[in-house]
């Protein structure tokens, strides 16, 4: 495939399938690499009861204390529909908390309570374990590298979204 080349050409005018494409094949790797993330994650987290999405939703409420449902679902790229059932869970289990904001009575922001905030700093711990865990197979200029290029494809497609909407 050169430059000039997108993959549906290349496919239309050859025998060649996705998956024999060097860029379908290293699109694979990275898919399973975050699978299996993933499931490593969700499997240390389970011990304390959560699951990554909590986690999610826990971490940047510690990061970012006070955010709305809002803020916090573009933060997490998803729709605030899919907060809406995971946020009354987090609030009956006592982790966080809804306050009206002073400034504007409609708005209310998420705190977390300090049983909230004792968990996300286990959980935060065994991420950070998973990630020293992982990414310790690779040596710190290929660490570099590795960050460096999904910095500029996240920067990418990010700006094809910008151009699409």
């Amino acid at each position: 495939m050169t430059a000039d080349e997108t993959p549906s050409q290349v496919l239309a005018t050859t025998d060649k399938m996705p998956w024999d494409l060097p860029r379908f094949r290293n699109w694979i790797a990275v898919a399973r690499a975050h699978q299996m993330v993933e499931k490593t994650l969700n499997a240390r987290l389970a011990p304390h009861g959560v699951r990554i999405a909590h986690h999610d939703i826990l971490a940047n409420i510690y990061r970012f204390a006070g955010l709305t449902q809002n803020e916090l679902a573009l933060r997490l790229l998803v729709g605030r529909s899919n907060l809406s059932m995971l946020l009354p869970e987090l609030e009956k289990r006592g982790l966080i908390e809804r306050r009206s904001d002073e400034a504007d009575r409609r708005v209310r922001r998420l705190w977390l309570t300090d049983s909230g905030r004792e968990l996300t700093e286990k959980t935060l711990a065994v991420q950070a374990g998973v990630v020293t865990d992982m990414m310790t197979i690779l040596s710190d200029a290929e660490c570099q590298a590795l960050g460096d290029y999904m910095r500029r494809i996240s920067t990418g497609m990010a700006q094809w979204a910008q151009e699409a909407d």
